[in-house]
């Protein structure tokens, strides 16, 4: 595969470029820029965080579960692009240099790109914007102190124009369906290449699929990347539903559902680290089917809708009905998800996620409610927990006592003791069979709790 893109400014165009080739391993190994570090090799610690930048904006991503065929027509800046061409170093740069923030030095170019790009967008909420970047030595205190120093100072004017800049993009052009590597521009030419190629590993984000590389060193075989797909991407609100592309990014949802459904966005800031969220997609974590994805049991409490298509034929179908068993689900070869659209209603979710870290952790239990009262009477109850089965899925003996009954603490106590029908959860790493069926017991209760005005989250509770 062929791609050309912009590095710090520089074009760079690359000829029969091996698939799964990480931006990491490029830029380290092949072009000597050894700035970008490699810690954890699998986007949890941040030391490999470099810029990109394309027609929408600049995000931070992470360079070691980024393919390089995924930087087609965009702009790569990493650490040493970050000061001006005469040497000035970027003011988050002079920042951590002033307020001592780095001692071993390994994971501040991680942060200072992650800082820079914070500054750029003007950004604000530090423990947002750095919860993707682990220091082990210097200490956090001094880092906020550098990221707050350089907050009011200008942009360098090199950094402005990142996006001004790209590479044209491809022609669209018929697909060649014998390609074992595949970029398509749009959702038709992908489907006509994965129903002719359905054998093939279809790569969103690669914030899953970058682990099978990095981790298990997986031969994928025939792959199509899908981010050249805009027509894939963004968040469509309708009168009576809201229309999400399977492409479109975790923090694209997060800020275009917060005025829906504020407590769905509140866990997706959980959902792995801010770097993570400007790679990984919606249709991507329902794709692969994870009983402790965080986003479908969200969904399915909203009554969302799966939009399938394989080649010119499309389905919909209720995204409960989507897992069938552990790593099983309603999904032909050679069908892709499309988009997933939410039914406009009133805001009643809650959504709890329990995780042994508060930021960019799996989930131990992920539990979803949207309930809805006419006065004090119940009238529709729908529950869904992740990590409580093989998969994401509903609470239907804890909903029907509930639904009829009187919004009380005896109804929602008579909803979580019915759980037991609904879940047989299983012991492993993460949490026991018994933490597992109490905790999302107590999310029940929670729910209640928290609408009749009690504070439930333990971030609000003051001394």
């Amino acid at each position: 595969m062929d791609i050309s893109f912009l590095l710090n400014g520089e074009p760079v165009s690359l000829r029969d470029v091996r698939p799964t080739a990480t931006l990491l391993d490029w830029l380290r190994d092949t072009r000597g820029l050894t700035g970008t570090k490699e810690g954890c090799n699998e986007g949890d610690c941040g030391a490999c965080t470099v810029m990109v930048s394309d027609n929408t904006g600049t995000r931070t991503l992470n360079a070691c579960i980024l393919f390089l065929p995924q930087l087609q027509g965009l702009h790569v800046t990493t650490v040493e692009g970050l000061s001006a061409p005469d040497g000035t170093l970027h003011p988050v740069q002079q920042a951590l240099i002033d307020h001592h923030g780095s001692q071993c030095g390994f994971c501040t170019p991680g942060f200072a790109v992650s800082m820079a790009c914070a500054h750029l967008q003007g950004a604000t909420d530090d423990d947002t914007q750095l919860a993707g970047n682990l220091c082990r030595c210097t200490g956090y205190a001094p880092i906020a102190r550098a990221a707050e120093t350089a907050r009011n100072q200008a942009v360098p004017p090199h950094l402005r124009s990142l996006a001004k800049t790209l590479p044209a993009p491809p022609k669209s052009q018929k697909p060649d369906l014998t390609l074992s590597t595949f970029r398509p521009a749009t959702a038709d030419a992908l489907a006509a290449w994965y129903a002719a190629n359905p054998d093939a590993t279809l790569i969103a984000g690669a914030t899953d699929v970058g682990l099978w590389i990095t981790k298990d060193f997986r031969a994928l075989g025939k792959v199509a990347f899908l981010n050249g797909c805009s027509d894939l991407q963004g968040v469509v609100e309708g009168e009576k539903d809201i229309h999400i592309g399977s492409m479109t990014t975790i923090a694209a949802v997060e800020s275009a559902l917060r005025p829906h459904h504020p407590h769905l966005s509140d866990m997706l800031l959980r959902y792995g680290s801010t770097q993570v969220r400007n790679a990984a997609t919606l249709g991507g974590n329902i794709a692969n089917g994870s009983p402790i994805g965080d986003s479908p049991p969200a969904l399915i409490a909203l009554n969302a809708t799966l939009h399938l298509r394989h080649g010119d034929t499309r389905r919909s179908l209720p995204l409960e009905d989507f897992f069938i068993a552990y790593g099983k689900q309603d999904r032909a070869p050679g069908e892709f998800v499309e988009a997933i659209t939410l039914p406009r209603q009133l805001d009643t979710l809650r959504c709890y996620k329990l995780s042994k870290r508060f930021d960019q952790d799996i989930s131990a239990v992920c539990g979803c409610m949207a309930i809805t009262r006419d006065g004090d009477t119940i009238t529709d109850a729908r529950i869904a927990f992740g990590g409580m089965a093989g998969t994401p899925a509903r609470a239907a003996h804890a909903e029907a006592k509930l639904v009829g009954q009187p919004f009380d603490a005896s109804s929602f106590a008579a909803a979580a003791a019915a759980l037991p029908q609904d879940f047989t959860p299983m012991t492993d790493m993460r949490a026991s069979a018994a933490y597992r069926m109490q905790a999302a017991q107590n999310m029940i209760l929670r729910y209640f709790h928290e609408a009749d005005g009690a504070m439930t989250d333990l971030r609000q509770v003051t001394a």
